[in-house]
């Protein structure tokens, strides 16, 4: 059963039928699905949402498909970890850690969104389907599409990380490298979308691939026992997961699924490409496009396709936009493996500095409750951090060389070896 009605300009309000559609033709604005909230509010329990599989598909009423889910049947539902020891690094009193760098299958958030684009993409028809990129989609689409034995072309820039490249290539798509940044590779997917009749899963299929990222807030809510966090931070990359998790929310708090205050959302942002926290900085209601230049390249979007409405989610939710250099997000990605025991890639780095900045400056007090997000596995992005963890101590076989070589160290860091 579809809950579906259409879909909706996120500007003028227009109204469109539930096609493979992605902007509005009277205002160019985005669209975004619209569901009938009355009748899944008549059928939508906590009871009937925790008798289903641990998966994204257990908020199936408030996802946007007609017939049964095609992929995605292990993806979602991943941990939330309570970070004790980050959080006393950090001086606050409950810390919680929205962990999708073990997402299922590619190890990043994009498999949410990736399987209810997937989805849709074989309810419209299309026979080829791709995306544009930074790395963690392409692994994604690769994936999925390989699962469903669809043809599949995903778009990179060039030089992107060895770990993204070879994570895509394995399951056989035709992987495009564009000479460019990745706001280039977006422009030529939305010309072969529409030269080819492909389905791009963040181009003409991006109003459903959205949706998938609300499934990141309704895990969190649940997995709270059902209640609000009074803080998340969200890094920001081309602007999906940050307004879905407000959206998330509030459908939540309509549905009378959650009670209490919405949390305030903040944005993470790299500081060689920010420009939805420069826009929130000066005031504007539309993020200036910029040339990324940043360690975080899952994240280096100049001209994020969602921005202005991460600016309003943030702003209506009273939250801040903190951008953060790159030293500061290999500072955060060491910090949340010593602590926690996560390796996360650089955006992951990018949330944890954020919030290291957020309550420094007092604007997350140390008492409330704060959902950080990790949307990606450090395995991919070795290079961020390769400079930073040395070489293996080499040692000789014996007991006696594994003793000298505790000498040494004790002698080298003044310890007392019992």
């Amino acid at each position: 059963m579809s809950f579906v009605t259409g879909l909706t300009c996120h500007l003028c309000g227009a109204t469109f039928p539930a096609a493979a559609l992605w902007v509005c033709d009277q205002c160019l604005g985005p669209l975004e699905v619209h569901y009938d909230y009355p009748s899944i509010k008549a059928r939508l329990t906590r009871a009937l949402v925790e008798s289903r599989p641990k998966n994204l598909w257990r908020y199936r009423e408030l996802l946007p498909i007609e017939g049964e889910p095609r992929t995605g049947f292990h993806s979602g539902f991943t941990p939330l970890v309570r970070a004790d020891r980050l959080a006393e690094r950090l001086g606050l009193r409950e810390l919680y850690l929205k962990d999708d760098s073990v997402n299922h299958p590619t190890l990043s958030y994009k498999d949410r969104v990736v399987s209810i684009a997937m989805t849709r993409a074989v309810e419209l028809g299309f026979s080829v389907v791709g995306c544009a990129s930074t790395g963690n989609l392409a692994n994604s689409v690769a994936s999925h599409a390989a699962r469903l034995g669809l043809p599949c072309y995903v778009f990179i820039p060039a030089g992107l990380e060895t770990g993204k490249v070879i994570a895509s290539a394995i399951y056989r798509p035709q992987v495009v490298a564009i000479d460019g940044n990745y706001d280039d590779v977006n422009r030529l997917c939305a010309q072969v979308a529409d030269a080819y009749g492909w389905g791009l899963v963040n181009v003409n299929l991006r109003a459903y691939y959205a949706e998938g990222a609300k499934t990141q807030g309704f895990e969190i809510v649940e997995q709270l026992g059902w209640r609000f966090p009074q803080h998340v931070v969200s890094p920001v990359a081309g602007g999906t997961l940050l307004p879905r998790l407000a959206r998330a929310f509030r459908e939540f708090a309509e549905l009378g699924l959650a009670e209490g205050p919405l949390p305030r959302i903040h944005a993470a942002q790299a500081a060689g490409c920010a420009p939805v926290v420069r826009a929130l900085e000066q005031g504007l209601d539309y993020p200036e496009p910029v040339k990324p230049k940043t360690i975080a390249k899952s994240i280096a979007i100049g001209n994020p396709a969602d921005g202005f409405q991460v600016i309003r989610s943030v702003r209506a939710s009273g939250g801040r936009g903190v951008a953060v250099t790159d030293e500061e997000i290999v500072a955060g990605i060491a910090l949340l493996a010593e602590t926690e025991g996560i390796f996360t890639e650089p955006a992951g780095g990018t949330t944890v500095a954020a919030l290291r900045q957020l309550v420094e400056q007092e604007t997350i007090p140390r008492g409330e409750s704060v959902v950080a997000c990790i949307t990606g596995n450090g395995l991919k992005t070795i290079e961020a951090v390769s400079d930073r963890v040395g070489q293996p101590e080499r040692v000789g076989r014996s007991l006696e060389a594994f003793q000298a070589y505790l000498g040494t160290q004790a002698a080298q860091e003044n310890l007392l070896i019992g």
